[in-house]
Order: structure tokens, then C-alpha cells, then sequence
């Protein structure tokens, strides 16, 4: 999908790990190139999509959504699990975009709502979250399935 302004978004490959890298680590995420290709491979063969926006160079954006079924929905939900923009290109429509992309796949995949996973400290994202329509919907416990 490309916009007025010459970004592009669309579907992240294993080809694309090297640039998402160098995207996560200026956000202070630091995972190898291949074992984010891997990663990339194994999110398109399940229920979800990794999306990236591009302008020129590296991706300025990346968004991960899955989504999964529920015993209390009769249309799955979508999960935004990842929303990412680098620092440098923040305030510029971005993120915007890119839920809009996410949007659209969920709803191509028939889910009938979307949640968005933030971290409570993340007062940008809240914010964030908050113009662009989500309310708050509790709280998310996790752990781990295996020591180590």
C-alpha cells in the first residue's frame, strides 16, 4: 500500500530482517538479523502478519498482529503485539498508518475486534492508543512455560 508521501507498507519477509534490526535497536531492542528472519518466516505461516513501513533506507515502522479465537466471541480478536516507529520518524503519520494496515488485515481475516498490548509505563503509546479510538481494557499477567 503506498501513500501520497511515497511510504509503503506491506508485508515484512525474511529479506527485510536486516533493516527491521537496525529499526528495533535504535528503540533499544537488539535481536540478531537471522533470528529475526526466522521469526518473520514462522509469523507468516501462523495467524498473523508483520507489516513494515517504508520510505527509504531501513523500515521506519514495523506493526506485528496476530490474531486468535475466543469462547466468548463469535469473530476472532486481533492483537497488536508489536507497534514500533523510530525515533527519527515519529509525529509523521507513521504509526497511523500502519494501524490502518493492521486494521484492514484483521478485518480481512474476519476478526471482529482489536486490542493493542502496551506496556503501562509507555505514556507516548497510552496516548497514542487513546487517539486513535482504544480504551482501556484491564490488565495483562504473563510468565514464562519454561525455566531458564
Amino acid at each position: 500500500m503506498k501513500s501520497r508521501y511515497g511510504m509503503e507498507i506491506r508485508t515484512a519477509t525474511a529479506a527485510d530482517a536486516p533493516g527491521v534490526a537496525e529499526l528495533l535497536a535504535a528503540g533499544g531492542r537488539d535481536i540478531a538479523p537471522r533470528a529475526l528472519a526466522d521469526r518473520l518466516d514462522a509469523i507468516r505461516r501462523d495467524a498473523g502478519a508483520a507489516l513494515i513501513a517504508l520510505e527509504w533506507g531501513p523500515p521506519s515502522g514495523v506493526v506485528l498482529i496476530h490474531w486468535y479465537h475466543t469462547l466468548t466471541a463469535d469473530q476472532p480478536t486481533a492483537q497488536i503485539a508489536t507497534l514500533f516507529v523510530g525515533p527519527d520518524s515519529r509525529r509523521r503519520g507513521i504509526g497511523r498508518a500502519l494501524l490502518k494496515a493492521a486494521s484492514q488485515a484483521a478485518r480481512v481475516a474476519g476478526c471482529g475486534a482489536l486490542e493493542l498490548r502496551a506496556d503501562a509505563d509507555d505514556l507516548d503509546l497510552a496516548a497514542f492508543c487513546r487517539s486513535t479510538g482504544f480504551t482501556e481494557a484491564g490488565h495483562v499477567f504473563a510468565r514464562a512455560l519454561r525455566k531458564g
